[in-house]
């Protein structure tokens, strides 16, 4: 597989099984995660939600009231539809619009949200520096980043505990539950080549983020980043 070139068509393919991987292989912490990190929001008009996938990201924004109206954007139409589906079950519908939209041309005009949020997208641009400056671009001067990404622990313990069921454990479960042979091996391939810690603030600070800060999570295994425009 071409890195990175098949994004939409894995994400697509696997979507089915998508939510039920994510909170068997995380043992359900994915979900505190997420509440983790919706809370460093300040509480606005309205957000961006890029890469949204099944919406999982937004409807927590949205339970937590810290934005009236969110927009998410996907090149996956299979995990937006399971998203939509989501949405409505829960009478989100009139807060949340999802739409296709490719991260590295974002749809909008710029200055056009109060805050703009990512939950393990952003190690899948193709081009890092372009989807992070589109998201600086659509962001309102002063408004809030907010990013959730894959990292690994700095404890070397506990690093090589995490690196072997990273790489020997979880493809085997996402190929079984799946029935994809690649997705969860490029998953583990993909956070063991991406940044974090002070390596993605510095790259969010020459994209032209304002003080960039970073709180890992669970022993380093998930990182929040947070900057302003």
């Amino acid at each position: 597989m071409k890195e990175k070139a098949n994004i939409a068509s894995l994400f697509d393919h696997i979507a089915d099984t998508y939510d039920r991987l994510n909170h068997l292989l995380s043992l359900n912490i994915d979900r505190y995660w997420r509440r983790k990190s919706v809370k460093q929001l300040s509480a606005c008009e309205s957000l961006l939600d890029v890469a949204v996938g099944t919406a999982d990201l937004s409807i927590e924004i949205a339970r937590q009231q810290k934005a009236e109206k969110i927009v998410g954007v996907d090149i996956s139409e299979e995990m937006m539809q399971i998203g939509r589906k989501k949405i409505e079950q829960k009478k989100l519908s009139h807060r949340i619009t999802l739409l296709a939209g490719n991260a590295l041309q974002l749809p909008f005009e710029d200055n056009a949200f109060d805050a703009v949020a990512c939950a393990y997208g952003v190690r899948n641009f193709s081009n890092l520096e372009q989807g992070l400056g589109e998201m600086w671009r659509v962001l309102k001067p002063g408004g809030q980043l907010l990013v959730l990404e894959f990292s690994y622990p700095k404890n070397p313990l506990v690093r090589r505990l995490y690196d072997t069921y990273f790489t020997r454990i979880l493809p085997k479960i996402g190929k079984w539950v799946s029935k994809d042979k690649t997705a969860y091996t490029y998953l583990c391939q993909s956070v063991k080549n991406f940044i974090w810690g002070e390596e993605m603030t510095r790259k969010l600070a020459e994209i032209g983020f304002q003080t960039p800060e970073y709180r890992p999570l669970t022993f380093g295994i998930t990182t929040i980043y947070t900057a302003r425009k």
